[in-house]
Parts: C-alpha cells; structure tokens; sequence
C-alpha cells in the first residue's frame, strides 16, 4: 500500500520537514526542507512544511500520514515539532506516529554504531544500535559516561568528535531516516510521548508560608 507520508523533526538544531512516499520497503523522498538553528525551531518549522509540500508537488489534503521524531531533546524546539504534528494529524484526521530520532539517525547503518546528539549542559543523548536496530538507549550522559562497545559514531559532529570511533555520515534526523524508523504502519500509533530524559531547566518557584 502506497502511503504520502510528512516527516517532521526538530529534536536536535535541524528543523526538518519533508514529503515521503512509502510503498511497501520502498522509500522515496519528494522534497526536504531543513534550517539549522537550535533557535529557530518555532520560526522555521511550518514554513518548512509549506515549501516541502509546494516542492512536493501535493497537498495537505492527500496526505496519508505524519511521521515525528519524539527527541531525546531539548524541551523548548521538541515541543513545537510533536505539537504541530499532532496538529496535522488533527486537523486532516490522519495518524501521528512517533519515533526515537536516534533512531532516524541510525536508520541505514550497519555494524556496532553509537549516535549522540547535543543534550547541552556538556552532556550528550546518545543511543546505540545493531545494523539500525537500538541495542541500547536512549539516554543522557557526559560523553566520557557513554558505555563503549561501538565500532563507528553518529550525529551532531562537535559531539560525536568527543569519541575516538570512526565516524559514518548521518548528522541529523532525515526525513528518509524519520519514515524508516516507523516500526508498523498498520497498527493503532502509540500516543506521542517526548524523550525528554530529564526535567526541564525551568523549574517552579518553591512556595513561602
């Protein structure tokens, strides 16, 4: 079954939309559009979206699906991605599934492989696979904490440079890597739940009696 599928993910600096069709094992991307800008996120997002479906030569109408990376992320730029899919989803009565954007990252790799993202606070997300498959993670650690055992890293290129791994290509969630991270498009989709990992840095002002 042929599905018109949008992608969206902004857990890491990349604010990514695209346009995929999904044909069985077959993967084709019509159109992608990414911004890097860990502060754009909100700015970026639907304009993005807007040009993937002009380029794609489509509408909203048609689509079959949306596709959202869940983070492990920074609280502020996961949200507008998980919120506006949802909204999509809503809007055209269509399903949200939600996925790892490790995973999206790790989607094609082969081999023992590490993919670390930047969690800030001189930490890293990281997750690890078996050919694309996660063997470990996610999680969040100081990279000097990050178990070993991987062949080859992944991702956000000033953090996997903390690692003396071989490093492989992918660098952010893909619109590609979002839609072949989707485990089972026949199911009901798993409520959209943020990788967050840990709390946000605002935090509640104590009250005074």
């Amino acid at each position: 079954m042929s599905r018109l599928v949008l992608a969206i993910d902004t857990a890491t600096p990349a604010v990514t939309a695209g346009v995929v069709r999904v044909d069985g094992d077959r993967i084709e991307v019509l159109a992608e559009e990414v911004t890097v800008d860990a502060r754009a996120h909100a700015e970026r997002l639907t304009p993005n979206v807007v040009a993937a479906m002009r380029a794609a030569g489509t509408e909203m109408n048609l689509l079959d699906a949306v596709v959202v990376g869940c983070g492990p992320g920074p609280f502020t730029g996961l949200r507008v991605g998980m919120a506006t899919a949802a909204s999509f989803g809503h809007a055209l009565g269509i399903p949200v599934r939600g996925v790892c954007s490790l995973d999206a990252i790790a989607v094609g790799t082969t081999g023992n492989v590490l993919v670390v993202t930047d969690a800030r606070r001189r930490e890293v997300y990281w997750a690890r696979y078996r050919d694309g498959a996660r063997v470990g993670g996610p999680a969040v650690n100081a990279a000097a904490d990050v178990p070993a055992g991987a062949d080859a890293v992944a991702g956000s290129p000033e953090h996997a440079a903390l690692f003396d791994l071989p490093r492989l290509a992918p660098v952010y969630p893909s619109a590609a890597g979002l839609v072949g991270a989707v485990a089972d498009w026949e199911g009901e989709p798993e409520p959209l739940i943020p990788l967050y990992l840990r709390r946000p840095d605002a935090k509640p002002q104590a009250v005074v009696r």
